[in-house]
């Protein structure tokens, strides 16, 4: 819309992308800001409480009368936002835009299960929700392949050119990719805040590398691939940022929201859309390192205990580990924080290292 402005009023401020990426950050966070208490107080009173896993730290019982499906909010205002801001006839932002959709349908199904039910366990099966995240995954890297200019050669992290062309089968590995990131934040979303800052890392980090790779000068010169138009989803990538940080304002320790799947699995999504369109799909290893800490110590326990019948972890994912070791709440957080913003200095490296 600010574009189309542009274009009829010949306002040049509004032709940037930095412009309009900043409207869609402050937009979307005083949407969200503003509807937030009101989604909470309508929370409350309709019941729709985060049910707390039986198994699940004594701290945690305490939580069950907290509101949920936070990521109804922040969807919303980013959206609104983006619709603001960003060119409507841009490939690249219409992927994104589905991808938060998407897969923020499947948390909202799985949540609104979970509330009715009363019990963590009634959600989704894993298997519902695999094959759901598998087809929306399959939409979307499906169109992008088809329908962008972003190639599928494989690119790994600090050499310049890509070690092979995927073609087709890039589809699947873009599919894995997506399920993967969305699965390892959900997994993450188990302390308040504890996945919204590490989110909002990886989104800054990824925005950088979009950004260089929409831009031709830009990403000749640092020999980062490039994907022309691809920085449009900067833009979405403020808008969520925008609405992560009003989000943050009610789910810091100690929470009056959490973000449910709802949130969890569209941040996750996006945030592997944002690797995949930039080529950074093996460095969002370490973008997430958070996530994928909290994935592998899940991963590690499972297998411990079907093979050894003995476990690794008092309890996973690890930041429960922590807990049951004494460590408060919001030190395991502050100090999960820290090693996500380590990681994602680490991964801003990378444009130089080269």
């Amino acid at each position: 819309m600010l574009y189309w402005l542009y274009q009829i009023t010949s306002i040049n401020i509004l032709q940037y992308l930095t412009v309009r990426a900043g409207v869609a950050f402050f937009l979307s966070f005083i949407l969200a800001l503003f509807i937030m208490p009101k989604f909470i107080k309508w929370a409350k009173k309709k019941n729709a409480n985060q049910p707390i896993y039986a198994l699940a730290p004594k701290s945690h019982q305490k939580k069950s009368n907290t509101p949920t499906m936070g990521g109804l909010v922040f969807i919303f205002s980013t959206i609104f936002a983006t619709v603001v801001s960003v060119k409507l006839d841009n490939i690249f932002a219409l992927g994104g835009i589905l991808t938060i959709l998407l897969f923020g349908l499947i948390g909202i199904k799985d949540d609104l299960a979970k509330i009715v039910g009363s019990d963590n366990q009634s959600g989704l099966s894993k298997k519902a929700k695999i094959l759901l995240q598998t087809i929306s995954a399959l939409i979307v890297a499906t169109i992008i392949y088809y329908s962008s200019n972003l190639s599928s050669e494989l690119y790994l992290p600090f050499i310049k050119y890509p070690i092979m062309d995927m073609k087709i089968f890039a589809i699947g590995f873009w599919i894995l990719v997506m399920i993967s990131a969305s699965n390892a934040v959900n997994l993450t979303d188990g302390l308040d805040g504890l996945a919204t800052v590490p989110s909002i890392f990886s989104m800054l980090t990824l925005s950088i590398f979009v950004y260089i790779g929409g831009h031709a000068i830009l990403s000749s010169y640092l020999f980062l691939p490039k994907v022309s138009g691809s920085g449009e989803v900067v833009i979405i990538a403020a808008a969520l940022i925008g609405s992560l940080t009003a989000f943050l304002w009610y789910n810091c320790y100690p929470a009056e929201l959490f973000m449910g799947d709802s949130g969890s699995l569209s941040i996750g999504a996006f945030i592997a859309y944002m690797a995949i369109i930039s080529k950074n799909e093996f460095l969002l290893i370490l973008i997430g390192f958070v996530f994928v800490l909290e994935t592998v110590s899940v991963i590690l326990q499972v297998g411990s205990f079907k093979t050894r019948k003995k476990r690794i972890f008092h309890m996973a994912p690890i930041h429960h580990h922590f807990e049951i070791k004494g460590w408060a709440e919001n030190k395991i957080i502050v100090r999960f924080w820290i090693l996500a913003l380590m990681s994602n200095l680490l991964a801003l490296m990378e444009i130089k290292l080269r």
